[in-house]
């Protein structure tokens, strides 16, 4: 059988592709990974033969295609997750989906004022009181959700859920750009950079060799 297609960009630079990539990871997918270096001609030349939206990522499953991250993360919950990706009581279950949601659609300042760049450190940029409510935003909902819900685990509803993938690019985010964590928050970006999968995220990310210049910011 052929074995389902995971397109995706840049580790070091491609939130969405991780976000995608490490839900398929904990879903136990057995995948194939195509990498298109993004703002490159090869990702012109290429993109519309994987994604009708020419994004990554997007996920090829026999004729079935999804290219969307928080549609892959649904689609592998349900069929090789065993729905075990949400937290199991309805009323938390809604939250993880409310935070995730949340930065599916959200953080606009967040995302364009410090963009995931892994390779970087020690980069800065002027602070704005929008990039700063993002911030506040963020690191709440990290420090509530590790108290209230986290406590048979290290992740942000205890066991790994899709929000920990969601909200994984926006550790790399705080790390490059030097963002002042409290004790709950920044043991929770420990656990995220500790994830074996994530590591090995990293390692590959580190491994590139593209650089794309309006992701260099600081």
């Amino acid at each position: 059988m052929v074995k389902p297609l995971l397109v995706i960009g840049n580790k070091n630079y491609s939130s969405w592709s991780l976000r995608a990539w490490l839900v398929a990871r904990k879903a136990g997918l057995d995948f194939e990974e195509k990498r298109i270096p993004l703002d490159t001609p090869e990702f012109e030349a290429n993109i519309e033969t994987y994604s009708p939206s020419r994004r990554v990522p997007v996920l090829r499953d026999g004729d079935l295609l999804i290219w969307d991250s928080l549609a892959i993360a649904e689609y592998l919950n349900e069929t090789h997750a065993n729905h075990t990706l949400w937290p199991e009581n309805p009323q938390t279950r809604a939250i993880a989906r409310s935070i995730t949601a949340e930065m599916h659609s959200g953080f606009a300042t967040l995302r364009q004022s410090l963009p995931m760049n892994i390779r970087a450190r020690d980069r800065h940029v002027s602070s704005t009181p929008a990039l700063e409510q993002d911030i506040t935003r963020v690191t709440t909902l990290w420090r509530e959700c590790r108290e209230q819900y986290g406590s048979t685990g290290p992740w942000l509803f205890g066991a790994f859920s899709i929000a920990d993938a969601f909200y994984a690019p926006v550790v790399f985010r705080f790390v490059t750009y030097g963002v002042s964590l409290g004790t709950v928050e920044q043991t929770y970006a420990e656990t995220v950079q500790g994830d074996r999968d994530i590591e090995a995220w990293v390692q590959a990310a580190n491994a590139e060799v593209e650089t794309i210049p309006g992701e260099e910011v600081g």
